[in-house]
């Protein structure tokens, strides 16, 4: 196993390859918004750590206080994504890198760490299998099948935002929030907005550009959040196929 890893930081982070299998000899814009989110959110601790070459094998975590989702908490990391993909799995990278983060959690004094899950397991957020081995517990759960999980150095426990709890909006459209976090999402958008403009679906997109936006969301969020006929549907990206089976409803 290959032990070279580097942390992103605001001086390295134009010439660092930012892991996801999106390949593209010229410069791809949902990689390029990634960057400028990321470059706006290093500074407040967030910390993305890679292998230091070109395969996707990351961990990206930051503070619960300014990571971009509708938890609330005090002195926790918030666990965005863990990811090893190819032919890199099996050799020990997601025990390096989630032992790094829990290592680092403990070193700055903090109270725990947290991610969402799913009572099944969601294909865009990471294995909450792998991670109750570590011994993260479900500390919060929605009433459709979300879940909270922990782990918890000193038996405080974050929790959902009340906001999300309800997962109703006014609007009946196809409505996605959305941030630029994923460099998937860029195209995702853009996807949609045309088969939606192809197909006279009314469709409102909403970026989440701010934290305080993304702390009063209504709806649990990875980075996407989708809803229909007022109904949370699912924070997983939409292929067109998942768009028109949505609208069937």
């Amino acid at each position: 196993m290959n032990s070279d890893f580097v942390n992103l930081t605001t001086e390295n982070l134009v010439n660092e390859h930012l892991c996801c299998i999106i390949r593209s000899k010229k410069a791809h814009p949902g990689v390029e918004a990634k960057r400028q989110w990321l470059l706006a959110r290093l500074n407040e601790g967030h910390v993305f750590r890679k292998l230091n070459e070109k395969a996707t094998v990351f961990i990206e975590y930051a503070p619960l206080e300014t990571a971009w989702v509708p938890i609330t908490g005090d002195n926790y990391y918030y666990l965005y994504c863990l990811w090893v993909s190819g032919s890199h799995k099996g050799k020990g990278y997601g025990q390096s890198l989630l032992s790094y983060c829990v290592a680092d959690a403990k070193e700055k004094g903090k109270s725990g760490l947290c991610m969402l899950g799913a009572k099944k397991q969601k294909a865009w957020l990471s294995d909450q299998a792998f991670v109750k081995n570590f011994g993260f517990e479900v500390v919060d759960t929605t009433d459709n099948g979300y879940e909270l999980l922990a782990l918890s150095f000193d038996k405080t426990t974050p929790k959902f935002a009340q906001t999300v709890k309800k997962q109703e909006i006014e609007s009946k459209e196809l409505t996605i929030y959305y941030d630029m976090q994923c460099p998937y999402i860029y195209q995702n958008i853009e996807r949609i907005k045309q088969y939606c403009e192809e197909n006279a679906v009314p469709v409102s997109l909403i970026q989440v550009d701010t934290l305080k936006k993304a702390k009063e969301l209504p709806c649990v969020f990875n980075n996407w959040g989708v809803f229909y006929k007022g109904k949370f549907e699912t924070v997983n990206l939409l292929d067109v196929a998942y768009v028109k089976r949505i609208l069937k409803k």
